[in-house]
């Protein structure tokens, strides 16, 4: 609480109270706690002096023995709290409260005397000095008995002291106060109801005391209460009437029944023992209980014939002597000592599958001479078979067909046959019956697959096994016997027989012809098979069969061109840099797969170190900068390779001519058709050149001389005369020389004129602008033709100059 709120609480009760002055003395009235400097009254008003005359009379105040709780403000001619005080802890129970002051004024001397009166306020609640009592009280205990509880203690006093108590819960008890003599209340917790240990053997309760303070405080103590145990309960049998039922033939000692007597008190008053109370009878001989068990066993021998049931009483009892009694009603049942008797009046061994449902299998007849139920028989047959037991009269029963019957689920049957009596235990007998269940044509032969894939390799032999169709027949005998048919197609107009068979019994199949991968990859025809039953039933299944390639195709090279009578050249220009690409050498597989994968290798050059190929792409491009140095006519032998096993191969030869000007192409050119029929199988011409060493080098002397006098007489024509040779580019060219993709930079086109007895030689030039490659016929003397087309420069021998383009 803050100091303005408690100030204005002094002031409330300032003013609710009257002050006197009668012969200089006031009273002043305040609540206890309140905090330092709490104003309690103006003195100097009170008192009729003026706060000048406390000032000049040097006012004192005296206490006297209380501690110094008030102070006189002589500033302001006030009594201000000087200490909080604490109505309990200054007065205690003693009411009134109050703190007498003495002020005494000098010159003239003035004595008065002032009253404080201090006011309790609620602020202590009740408390007890334990937190839990502990009883305890016997079940038997009488209502209205008492029990002394502890009292409460409140330090307020008055209206905030303690009022009252409550007990809860008050199922059992209730509170009783009885006022003593110094002006306290006796606390008293008194039985109201009985208690009952069986019901609940332990009460916990609250008691709280309260204060009339507000807001109201109060104080709790747990009032726990163990109930203690009284035989107050007899043995209670858990039935009033057991029945058991025993054979006449039980030997000594069987159990018949146990009995149970349930006590709910403790110790020894809940202990029961159990007796057998008949007297008059035979009883106590025959049977006999275990006195702390209950359980009741026979001890003599039982005979139906002499008495068919026994009564038998039992006595429960506890240590205190109550009781309770219950019976026990034996019924004694007859011995069942005769098995039944089965004969067989009719019977059938064998039976078709498709037999009608209610088909008699066999007749029986039972006999027990037994009476009553052990003499009544039923007979019956194993669960989850199709038959089912009737009775047809009193000792009379048939065995039936309950559903159809299906012989590829079960060909046979061991049917049991069991009769048994209604005795206890029941005695029967029992017979085994072997039925043959007939087969009749109902299932269609089934193939292992839905559809079947085979696979075979081209070029096999006429007759070979390709794949074996089966398929089952789930019958028997001649009815399961399967035969495989080819049905009738045509694969590409031609039938289907030309191509495979099929064998009746086996289901094998054979290739009738030898099939060429090329020519036809797959397909497909229907085989059907049939068994031998009366009408014959039938299925049919799909055939894929899939031709796989084999590596029977060498590549085919279809660039550059390799032509009998004409040479192939590429032109490379002296100034072509790394990398250039001087032709692509282009083949073809029709073989498939990996055997179409084709792989190309250098395998001779005139200058390995000039030209490359591309593994798999067949480009020959140059691995260095071409030189001066370098030959103009170059040979390479290429080798295409598939990837077959074993690989085949196919090896093209490309010339190519390493200069930078069209003549000069001319004047090296023609010694290659020397060598036109150059063959790159390196054994051959090892052999060869052991052979003919001599007539190489004779050869070689015949070629320089033949070179020199061409470059000689080449230079006469095409330069000693005035003919000029004027390079000519289609308006299509696109000039590749930066790139270095193209197989030659440049087409060139050139207007040569001839005179017309130049020893009777055709220039013929092929009109496509965009092939790069020189072919030299050997059959004429300086003749340049193309692939494509040729056209004639000179036609006819006596014509006049005229204009040739390439």
């Amino acid at each position: 609480m803050s100091d303005g709120t408690m100030r204005r609480q002094v002031l409330l009760c300032i003013s609710l109270f009257s002050l006197s002055s009668v012969f200089g003395q006031v009273i002043y009235s305040i609540p206890e706690e309140m905090t330092k400097g709490s104003l309690v009254g103006n003195i100097a008003q009170d008192l009729g002096v003026d706060v000048k005359r406390l000032k000049a009379g040097k006012a004192r105040i005296y206490t006297g023995d209380n501690a110094e709780f008030i102070e006189l403000n002589k500033e302001r001619g006030v009594l201000l709290v000087k200490e909080r005080i604490d109505r309990e802890a200054l007065c205690g129970q003693t009411t009134p409260c109050a703190l007498h002051l003495q002020i005494t004024l000098e010159d003239p001397i003035e004595f008065f005397t002032v009253t404080v009166e201090i006011n309790d306020m609620n602020d202590n609640a009740p408390s007890f000095k334990k937190d839990e009592m502990k009883f305890r009280i016997s079940e038997s205990a009488v209502i209205g008995a008492k029990f002394v509880l502890e009292r409460a203690m409140d330090l307020d006093v008055g209206v905030n002291g303690l009022q009252g108590y409550s007990l809860k819960p008050t199922d059992n008890f209730h509170l009783k106060l009885q006022n003593q003599q110094d002006g306290s209340k006796k606390v008293e917790m008194v039985l109201q109801k009985h208690l009952d240990r069986e019901a609940q053997d332990h009460l916990s309760l609250t008691l709280t005391a309260t204060d009339g303070g507000d807001p109201q405080l109060s104080g709790t103590m747990r009032v726990e209460i163990s109930v203690l145990d009284a035989n107050d309960n007899a043995p209670v049998f858990t039935q009033e009437v057991y029945k058991v039922t025993i054979m006449e033939t039980a030997p000594k000692g069987s159990i018949l029944s146990t009995v149970r007597a349930v006590d709910a008190d403790q110790g020894s008053n809940g202990k029961v023992s159990y007796s057998i109370t008949n007297t008059l009878d035979d009883v106590p001989v025959i049977f006999q209980i275990d006195e702390e068990n209950g359980v009741v066993a026979l001890s003599g021998n039982l005979d139906y014939e002499k008495a068919p049931h026994y009564e038998i009483h039992v006595q429960a009892s506890d240590d205190g002597g109550l009781t309770d009694s219950c019976k026990i009603i034996v019924e004694v049942s007859d011995t069942n000592d005769n098995h039944p008797s089965i004969n067989i009046m009719s019977k059938t061994n064998s039976i078709s599958e498709n037999s009608k449902q209610g088909t008699v299998v066999t007749i029986f007849n039972v006999e027990d001479p037994d009476s009553e139920d052990n003499g009544k028989v039923a007979c019956n047959i194993e669960e989850h078979i199709p038959f089912l037991m009737k009775t047809t009269s009193k000792k009379f029963f048939s065995l039936v067909t309950e559903s159809e019957l299906d012989r590829e689920t079960a060909s046979e049957y061991n049917i049991t046959v069991t009769c048994s009596d209604e005795g206890v235990p029941s005695l029967s007998s029992s017979v085994t019956l072997t039925l043959q269940i007939s087969d009749v044509n109902d299932n269609a032969p089934v193939f292992e697959r839905s559809s079947y894939e085979a696979y075979i390799v081209e070029n096999n032999t006429p007759g070979l096994s390709i794949f074996t169709v089966k398929a089952r027949d789930a019958d028997w005998n001649q009815n399961a016997r399967v035969s495989y048919i080819l049905e009738d197609s045509s694969v590409n107009g031609v039938p289907v027989s030309s191509y495979v068979s099929v064998s009746a019994d086996s289901g094998v199949i054979h290739a009738v012809r030898s099939f060429d991968y090329e020519q036809i990859k797959d397909f497909h025809f229907r085989v059907k098979a049939q068994d031998g039953g009366s009408p014959p039933l039938s299925s049919n299944v799909t055939v894929k069969v899939l031709i796989q390639d084999q590596n029977d195709n060498p590549p085919q090279v279809l660039y550059p061109v390799q032509t009998g009578g004409s040479l192939v050249a590429e032109l490379v220009p002296r100034s072509a840099d790394v990398g250039y690409l001087v032709t692509k050498v282009v083949a073809v597989d029709v073989d498939s797969g990996q055997n179409a994968w084709l792989s190309y290798k250098l395998q001779k050059a005139t200058d390995r170190a000039l030209f490359e190929v591309g593994l798999q792409n067949g480009e020959i491009r140059t691995i260095r900068q071409v030189t001066d140095k370098d030959a103009v006519k170059q040979r390479l032998t290429v080798i295409v390779e598939d990837n077959g096993q074993p690989s085949r191969s196919a090896t093209v030869i490309v010339n190519v001519a390493v200069a930078d000007s069209f003549p000069e192409v001319l004047s090296e050119f023609t010694d290659f058709t020397q060598d036109k029929e150059y063959n790159d199988n390196l054994t051959f011409y090892l052999v060869l050149a052991l052979a003919v060493v001599s007539f190489l080098f004779i050869t070689c002397l015949v070629v320089i001389i033949s070179v020199k006098i061409y470059r000689w007489r080449q230079s006469r024509v095409m330069y000693s005369s005035n003919l000029p040779v004027i390079p000519y580019y289609p308006p299509r060219y696109s000039d590749t020389l930066g790139t270095g993709t193209g197989t030659l930079q440049h087409v060139y086109n050139y207007e040569v004129c001839r005179t017309t007895d130049s020893r009777k030689s055709d220039c013929k030039f092929s009109g496509a602008g965009s092939q790069n490659v020189l072919i030299m016929d050997p059959s004429s003397t300086g003749t340049m033709q193309r692939i494509q087309s040729e056209r004639s420069i000179l036609d006819e021998p006596d014509s006049p100059l005229e204009v040739g383009k390439l």
